[in-house]
C-alpha cells in the first residue's frame, strides 16, 4: 500500500461526517426499486386523509417543487403522480444500523447523532488509505451493499465536516479545510452556518452582521455581551474552529425526549391519549436502557400555526415507568390546553435524570408489592422489542378505536396487527 502519512496532518484530527441522502425515501427505493426507483416519492404521516405533512421527499420530487414540511394535499396538487408512503421506522432503524456498521469497520470512533448521520474520527485509520480513499470506500460500500446514497464531508473538525457534507448532494464527497473557510464560507449569510438558526441570524443582523465573514471578524466581547457564552462559539464557528471530539460513548443524557408531528390535527385529550401513551412508552424505554430514572416530565404542544408551548412538572418520586409519565403528561394536557384547540405536534421530555441505583425511590405498600412484577414486565417487553422491533408489543391504550376494531378483526383471522407509527420524525436535512 502507498505511504498515506503525507495525507494526514502532523497534528490535529481528520473527521468524516456521513449524511444519508433523502434517507427515508432512499430506504423505500432500496427495498422496492421497481416501484420507487427514480420516481417522485414522499414519506408522510397520513396518506388516506391527505392532510399529513411531508417528512422527506426524493430528489425526483424535489426537482418538481416538493419540499419537506409541505402539506400532502398541496404536494399532490403540484405533482399528481407523487407517490406518498407511510413511515416504517422499524425498516429505517434496520438500514441505519447497517450503514453505521459499515462506517464502524473503518474506525471505532463513531458518534451517531441521528438515525441518518454520524461522525467518524479516522485520524488513526491510515491502514485503510487516505481520507478521501476511506470516504470513497464507505460511500461505495453503502451504495453497493444497501442501495443507499450518502454525502460525506472530510475536515479537521466536526463543524467543518458537517458543513462539507452539505456541499455536494446527493452522493458527493467534499473536503473543507481551515484555509478554505474564507473562500467557501465567508460570503454566505450567517444562517447557512450549521448551528445558527433563523432567530440567531436575525439578532446578528441587528448588530450589523450579515455574513459569516463579518461574524468571523466581529468583536468577541460584543458577541459575548449580546449572546452570553454562545458569543464565543459564534466567533469560533465563523472562523471554522471547533474543539468538539467524536465521542462514541455519549455523556449521560441531561434529558430524554420524543416528539411526533401528527398526521392530522388532534383535538382534545381523548384524541391525544394514545399518542401521549406511545410517547411516554418510548421515552420510558430509552430511560430504562440507560439505567436512569426521571424526576420531572415536560409536555410540548405545537399548534398548526407553529406556536409552541411547554409545561413541566416534577414527579412525586423519580421513576422509570411509562405509566407514571403518561399520567403526568395527561394531567398537564388537561390543565394547560383547551379542548377545542387543535394540536399538530406533541412531545414528552424526561428531565432531572439520575442513575437508578443512586436514586432513593420511595414506595408505598401497594407500589412495593407491585414493583417487582412491573420491573419484570418492563424487562420482558424491552427484550421482545429489542429482538422483534418496536411493533412487537403494544398496550391497548396505544390503539385508537379504529385500531382496536382492526385488532379484533385481525385476531379473528388469526393474523397480527402492527400499530401505525407515531414516532418522532426529524425532517432530513438533505
Amino acid at each position: 500500500m502507498q505511504n498515506v502519512d503525507q495525507y494526514y496532518p502532523t497534528s490535529g484530527r481528520v473527521i468524516l461526517h456521513v449524511d444519508m441522502n433523502a434517507f427515508y425515501c432512499s430506504v423505500h427505493e432500496a427495498e422496492d426499486p421497481e416501484q420507487y426507483k427514480g420516481k417522485p416519492t414522499a414519506v408522510a404521516g397520513s396518506v388516506e386523509l391527505r392532510r399529513g405533512i411531508i417528512v422527506t421527499c426524493s430528489y425526483a420530487a424535489r426537482r418538481l417543487g416538493i419540499s419537506t414540511g409541505m402539506q400532502v394535499q398541496k404536494a399532490l396538487r403540484i405533482c399528481p403522480s407523487l407517490i406518498v408512503i407511510q413511515p416504517n421506522f422499524h425498516l429505517y432503524r434496520k438500514y441505519s444500523n447497517a450503514f453505521m456498521q459499515i462506517a464502524y469497520s473503518y474506525t471505532p470512533l463513531l458518534e451517531a447523532v441521528s438515525i441518518d448521520e454520524c461522525y467518524l474520527d479516522i485520524t488513526g485509520s491510515r491502514q485503510f488509505g487516505t481520507p478521501l480513499e476511506i470516504a470513497g470506500a464507505i460511500q461505495r460500500r453503502i451504495m453497493e451493499e444497501l442501495g443507499l446514497p450518502c454525502s460525506i464531508g472530510v475536515a479537521p473538525n466536526k463543524l467543518l465536516a458537517k458543513i462539507a457534507s452539505d456541499l455536494k448532494k446527493p452522493n458527493g464527497i467534499s473536503v473543507l479545510r481551515l484555509r478554505d473557510v474564507p473562500d467557501i464560507l465567508w460570503n454566505k449569510p450567517c444562517n447557512e452556518m450549521f448551528g445558527i438558526g433563523g432567530k440567531t441570524a436575525e439578532k446578528l443582523r441587528k448588530l450589523g452582521i450579515y455574513s459569516i465573514g463579518q461574524l468571523a471578524a466581529a468583536d468577541e466581547k460584543m458577541l459575548v455581551d449580546y449572546f452570553g457564552v454562545m458569543g464565543s462559539w459564534l466567533k469560533r464557528a465563523g472562523n471554522g474552529i471547533d474543539h468538539g471530539i467524536v465521542n462514541p460513548e455519549r455523556e449521560q443524557s441531561k434529558s430524554i425526549g420524543h416528539t411526533t408531528t401528527l398526521p392530522r390535527d388532534v383535538v382534545g385529550l381523548a384524541e391525544a391519549r394514545p399518542i401521549l401513551l406511545n410517547l411516554s412508552d418510548q421515552v420510558a424505554r430509552r430511560l430504562r436502557k440507560q439505567g436512569l430514572v426521571a424526576a420531572g416530565v415536560q409536555l410540548t404542544i405545537r399548534t398548526p400555526d407553529m406556536k409552541t408551548i411547554t409545561r413541566s412538572r416534577q414527579l412525586e418520586t423519580p421513576s422509570e415507568s411509562a405509566e407514571d409519565i403518561y399520567k403526568t403528561v395527561c394531567e398537564q394536557f388537561s390543565k394547560h390546553w383547551k379542548g377545542d384547540k387543535p394540536v399538530r405536534l406533541l412531545g414528552v421530555t424526561l428531565q432531572g435524570l439520575s442513575p437508578k441505583e443512586d436514586s432513593a425511590i420511595q414506595l408505598d405498600l401497594f407500589d412495593y408489592e407491585r414493583q417487582p412484577k412491573k420491573e419484570s414486565l418492563n424487562k420482558a417487553m424491552d427484550m421482545l422489542r429489542n429482538k422483534f422491533g418496536e411493533n412487537a408489543v403494544l398496550t391497548a391504550g396505544m390503539l385508537s378505536d379504529s385500531h382496536s376494531a382492526r385488532l379484533r378483526n385481525h385476531k379473528e383471522r388469526g393474523t397480527s396487527l402492527q400499530k401505525d407509527n407515531l414516532e418522532s420524525v426529524d425532517p432530513d436535512k438533505t
